[in-house]
């Protein structure tokens, strides 16, 4: 009896702690200056050493003494690289700017912001801008390190020069930049930085490539930081599930990844790396930066790889929303297979406002690059340039369009899906499962060309499938409930109320005379856990699949399947709880309606007719339940309303079909006979006496 009841409260615990995590995951609690310049003064470096594996112990600068190097570049220009005209075959357009040869913002054009009003083409990238006046660009230079003299420049603030756009026939654009350091005291060049973009039609791609080449007549040694993608903006309804992810290959060629999600980070004081305390607040407020791993040991974002992936290399970064990710990949030299000149890899968590915690919705995620010490020799010799490669993907997190790639399938860019495993479903059993479902839908959606239709016929064929083990748990746990509440064991619980090891003791007799195991109820509550990671895979695929974004169910109501259902829209309103309400939303009432009509065709156990405070417990559920879910989802998305209803309204017509089969079993034994099967013609039998010897 213990044991069992032990095991009652854990799953009650259990379920009371998932729904509390979805809870949380739904967002319910969440509520410029510019500088042209053409030419741009070294600075000197402090001759304190910089250690650049700690994110906190960035090197410091002063003004030196006697400037003779300048940056030169030219004024400054805007130009974009593809379109956003579908037409034209471009998947977005790329706002690049002079100013540190930067990505200003990138636009998609076959993905709008969803505006039910007027849409616009979805900005994925933009820059990120800070109270101090700093500005944060995808792909820009910033400090440029001239290591023996000890001077640097900041790159970003200076205009380089355009060298315009080139095309070909065969859709590709290609955009350079220019900027050219000089020793004013000999007015002589000493290095030119040409910076390239490349974009094609049809391709979520984009190649940057970045050439440091050495015009002096002695080798020059350098090392320069590197913005990644920088400012994704917020795609999720409720949540925010902005992250940043690394991606890393391990010696036997599995790829690895590791994480850090933006709303832990902000509504974090301190978080613990490489073993010291880093406070946040101070650090949010000024852009800081956090490491994702440094050039010792491989690190996830914010904690240590497992061991046994403690020699990963580095492969990737990207920085992702629910629906979208922007994934930077520094390629290796050609004699190379990974990557060795990239020194360190950092994640910024921006909050330009500084609001504590941190949930006015400027807050972003960027990452930058620190390259590795490189010395160039004179230009008098044929290696007197380097070049530093990388290759953009931005676009959907879609596994057709991983897949349908070798590249992306080989670096492993699946990963930057995020599904919700949680503790008793981890992620590999998750996200296999979830994929799974997603390929079905998809297929069904072949067929019917409505993703709405396809979510309620994968949920009723579940169910069916499913509906073995709930029956078979059902049944058990109603005949555990009546022999628990029979007049023989009520009359022990008085009898032996004083003596509760003695009670248990003659009720597991009890039991066994009625052909009860005390593992029955564990047996009854087993196919609940079997059936947990298909549904919380279920729920995790509508909810972050891409295929639901700006899908109609509906052509006059939920015209958008990843966005609340609005049958009525209004203007805002703030209410307690809720939050603010732009619109009637009907799906989450019927949910409510559907699971009081759960509750009320539930079988009457036995023992709740005994025990009135059970009674009560359960009169207080069929209450509670159908007011609580329609509050904490009645802004979610449409799609992961549709699922939860129609699959209560499945439950619905399986407890009905339950119940009557309880009942006719009940009939059947009160009348003397037991059921028989189907090959025995299908008739009721009589039911056989126990042997003599068996009674005692």
């Amino acid at each position: 009896m213990n044991t069992s009841k032990n095991f009652l409260i854990f799953f009650v615990v259990s379920f009371v702690v998932f729904c509390g995590y979805l809870v949380v995951e739904s967002g319910i609690f969440t509520s410029r200056q510019t500088s042209e310049k053409a030419c741009i003064l070294l600075q000197k470096t402090a001759p304190k050493a910089v250690n650049v594996e700690a994110a906190d112990e960035l090197p410091k600068f002063v003004p030196a003494e006697l400037i003779n190097y300048q940056a030169f570049g030219a004024g400054h220009k805007t130009i974009r690289l593809g379109s956003l005209d579908k037409k034209s075959g471009f998947k977005f357009e790329i706002e690049l700017t002079s100013k540190g040869a930067a990505i200003n913002k990138a636009t998609f054009s076959e993905f709008d912001d969803r505006n039910y009003e007027n849409p616009q083409p979805l900005t994925l990238l933009s820059t990120v801008q800070l109270q101090n006046g700093k500005e944060i660009k995808t792909m820009a230079n910033k400090e440029f390190v001239f290591v023996d003299q000890q001077l640097q420049l900041r790159l970003d603030r200076l205009n380089w020069k355009s060298l315009g756009i080139e095309k070909d026939y065969l859709g590709t654009q290609t955009a350079r930049f220019e900027a050219v350091i000089k020793d004013m005291s000999a007015a002589e060049p000493i290095i030119k930085l040409t910076k390239t973009y490349t974009v094609s039609a049809g391709s979520y791609h984009l190649d940057c490539s970045l050439t440091v080449e050495n015009l002096s007549n002695v080798e020059q040694k350098v090392q320069f930081n590197l913005t990644g993608p920088t400012g994704i903006d917020r795609e999720a309804i409720r949540s925010d599930m902005r992250n940043v992810i690394g991606g890393f290959v391990t010696s036997s060629g599995e790829i690895v990844s590791s994480r850090k999600d933006l709303r832990s980070s902000f509504f974090s004081k301190k978080v613990d790396l490489k073993k010291s305390s880093y406070n946040y607040e101070q650090a949010l407020r000024s852009g800081d930066k956090v490491q994702i791993s440094n050039a010792k040991q491989e690190l996830r974002i914010g904690r240590n790889l497992p061991a046994q992936h403690a020699g990963a290399k580095f492969l990737w970064a990207a920085v992702a929303n629910k629906y979208f990710a922007a994934i930077a990949r520094p390629m290796p030299d050609k004699e190379q297979e990974n990557c060795d000149w990239i020194a360190d890899k950092l994640a910024f968590f921006y909050n330009p406002d500084g609001d504590q915690p941190g949930n006015s919705g400027d807050e972003t995620v960027g990452i930058e690059f620190k390259i590795a010490q490189c010395t160039i020799s004179p230009s008098s010799q044929t290696n007197n340039a380097k070049t530093y490669n990388f290759q953009l993907y931005i676009g959907p997190k879609d596994k057709d369009v991983f897949y349908s790639d070798e590249l992306y399938k080989k670096l492993g860019f699946i990963h930057t899906i995020t599904f919700m495993p949680c503790c008793c479903c981890p992620a590999s059993i998750i996200s296999p499962l979830a994929f799974a479902i997603l390929g079905f839908m998809n297929w069904l959606y072949s067929f019917i060309g409505n993703y709405g239709v396809a979510i309620i016929i994968l949920v009723f064929l579940i169910r069916m499938v499913l509906h073995p083990l709930t029956k078979k748990s059902q049944v058990s746990m109603n005949k555990f409930s009546k022999v628990l509440s029979a007049p023989e064991v009520q009359e022990i619980r008085k009898k032996y109320a004083k003596n509760h090891m003695e009670m248990n003791k003659r009720i597991l007799a009890y039991q066994k005379e009625q052909g009860l195991s005390p593992m029955t109820p564990v047996m009854g509550m087993l196919p609940m856990f079997v059936q947990m990671p298909i549904w919380i895979s279920l729920y995790s695929a509508i909810y972050a699949s891409i295929a639901l974004r700006g899908a109609p169910f509906l052509p006059f109501w939920i015209t958008d399947l990843s966005a609340p259902d609005a049958l009525i829209r209004f203007s805002a309103i703030k209410l307690p709880i809720f939050g603010a309400i732009e619109s009637f939303n009907l799906l989450p009432i019927l949910m409510g309606i559907a699971f009081y009509m759960q509750q009320k065709l539930m079988p009457k156990q036995a023992a709740e007719a005994s025990n009135p405070q059970m009674a009560q417990q359960q009169k207080m559920m069929m209450i509670m339940m159908p007011i609580m879910f329609p509050i904490f989802l009645y802004k979610a998305p449409s799609g992961l309303n549709l699922y939860i209803m129609a699959s209560t309204f499945a439950g619905v017509i399986e407890q009905y079909i339950i119940r009557k089969h309880i009942h006719q079993r009940e009939m059947t034994e009160s009348t003397g006979l037991v059921a028989t099967t189907s090959k025995a013609g299908g008739k009721a039998k009589k039911k056989k006496p126990k042997p003599f010897y068996k009674q005692f």
